[in-house]
């Protein structure tokens, strides 16, 4: 390369990072002041059941569905549903409603001291089959496809697997903790009786949603640092910005957790290692995951830092009576399951593919 040219390369290098600079100054101070970047949740939406602080929402496209069974997705009780639309444009509902599903979400809403005695017979045998029946009347159908996600996609086992009779034609299980003696050192306290779990609740009976946040932060805590020298590094591009600012919102954003839901996580899932000893109850029922007939397609994130792998790769083998059971790997983080490229690019795909294959086109 000649001197000039080399001269003006590095010249259009310095103006490049001087005009990345400006933004980063813009885009900062507005981020640190609390400015919004893109407005989350627009896909639009009806109420459709509602039953304490449990809500489900039926999402609308352009057009009308071309598929069924209509799907039902839910994540678990510390998380915000609103994962499932964070962005225009990164939307999980939005893109399964372009793929022509009739997509809805659960929300569990935020319980406060009269949710305290919820166990998850209340969710398991009360709330999903209810909501079911209210989607299947709304939409007129006879089954249902459930998308169900990290703890959402183990109350599912638990639901279908106490005899709930949710009319299933196909089932989803998204990074699904399994075999608890792999979740890491975290666990070892409780698991080993040197922590007593009553100290997490707070006086409504619940663990507060600080806490649950201080328990995601503890596996990995050099994560924000990372994180925010990612952002420093894209401070200057508005896509980058939106989208961070949108996962972390949802991230740093959870819920309390039910006290008697919580006693029977650390009990049956955490000491008992329930799932994998097949010693699990729902009320006064025992969990039997032969119950499970439909077809199955588990999808268990390689870089899960929530959800180790080791902990999640069980659950193929203990679904000895479904109808067919796939399994996917991606090399992603435990939230690109839903949101980012690998969303995008193969989750996403993955899911409708399977929902297509095993549901059937409508008849218009």
């Amino acid at each position: 390369m000649s001197e000039p040219a080399a001269a003006e390369d590095t010249l259009t290098a310095i103006r490049r990072e001087i005009e990345r600079n400006a933004l980063r100054a813009r885009n900062g101070l507005k981020y640190l002041a609390g400015g919004r970047f893109a407005k989350t949740g627009v896909t639009p939406c009806e109420l459709v059941w509602q039953r304490g602080k449990a809500k489900l929402w039926r999402y609308r496209g352009e057009q009308a569905p071309t598929r069924h069974p209509p799907v039902l997705t839910y994540v678990g009780l510390v998380s915000r549903a609103k994962v499932f639309d964070l962005l225009p444009g990164n939307s999980f509902v939005a893109k399964m409603l372009a793929a022509g599903f009739d997509i809805s979400v659960l929300d569990w809403g935020e319980p406060d001291e009269a949710d305290a005695s919820n166990t998850f017979a209340t969710y398991g045998l009360d709330y999903i089959p209810s909501a079911v029946d209210a989607l299947l009347e709304a939409t007129g159908e006879r089954e249902v496809s459930i998308i169900g996600y990290c703890m959402g996609a183990c109350m599912t086992l638990l639901s279908v697997g106490a005899g709930s009779n949710v009319p299933l034609r196909s089932l989803v299980l998204m990074a699904a903790p399994i075999d608890f003696t792999q979740m890491g050192e975290m666990m070892r306290p409780i698991q080993d009786g040197t922590f007593d779990p009553e100290d997490l609740l707070d006086d409504t009976g619940n663990v507060p949603a600080s806490t649950m946040l201080a328990s995601f932060r503890v596996r990995k805590p050099t994560s924000d640092l990372l994180m925010y020298a990612n952002l420093w590094q894209n401070l200057w591009n508005d896509a980058y910005v939106e989208g961070f600012q949108a996962m972390n919102d949802w991230a740093t954003d959870h819920v309390p957790l039910p006290g008697a839901a919580f006693r029977e996580m650390v009990s049956q899932w955490m000491i008992g290692n329930g799932f994998m000893n097949k010693t699990l109850r729902v009320g006064t029922r025992k969990v039997d995951l032969g119950r499970i007939r439909c077809p199955v397609l588990c999808v268990i994130a390689e870089k899960d830092d929530i959800v180790p792998l080791p902990a999640a790769t069980p659950l193929p083998s203990l679904l000895t009576g479904a109808a067919s059971v796939e399994t996917v790997l991606l090399p992603a983080g435990h939230v690109n399951l839903v949101m980012g490229r690998p969303a995008d690019k193969v989750t996403i795909p993955k899911i409708t593919e399977f929902l297509s294959r095993h549901g059937s086109e409508r008849q218009n």
